[in-house]
């Protein structure tokens, strides 16, 4: 029974970490001032997240292990700041567009989990199911709901 709960908790506490940083993040997109140049801002969000990173970065690893660490990073952190560079303007521009916060992450969540079943099954090889398939084309049809 304790494996279990154990095993649970694994499961749930990375996603509440990322709802509660959806949330977060999508306040603070919302509540930028649209007078702000956004990759003004983005820098100061991207240089304070490289110190706060850099510092659990060290203690995590050590200081005697700062050079293998970094040596096993790959071509995904370059792509993943073009992602996120993306990602977050996107949304700057998405709430000075005037989307309201329920509908824009909604609208984009639900765009993202219907294009990464494809991405998992051509990528990864990921099984596709009848229930994804139809989950799909409801999603869609809530997209239409939303937007109307």
């Amino acid at each position: 029974m304790r494996n279990q709960v154990i095993s649970l908790w694994n499961l749930i506490w990375p996603i509440l970490i990322v709802i509660l940083s959806n949330t977060f993040y999508n306040v603070c997109m919302k509540s930028m001032p649209s007078d702000v140049n956004p990759f003004g801002a983005l820098m100061v969000t991207y240089l304070v997240a490289a110190l706060i990173s850099g510092i659990i970065f060290i203690c995590s690893v050590g200081p005697s292990n700062i050079g293998a660490g970094l040596s096993k990073i790959n071509w995904t952190s370059v792509v993943l700041a073009l992602a996120i560079v993306g990602l977050e303007v996107g949304y700057v521009f998405v709430y000075r567009a005037g989307w309201v916060v329920s509908a824009a992450s909604v609208v984009a969540n639900i765009g993202l989990a219907c294009v990464l079943v494809f991405v998992g099954y051509f990528l990864y090889r990921e099984n596709v199911s009848i229930n994804q398939i139809v989950g799909i084309i409801v999603c869609m049809f809530g997209l239409v709901l939303i937007n109307m």
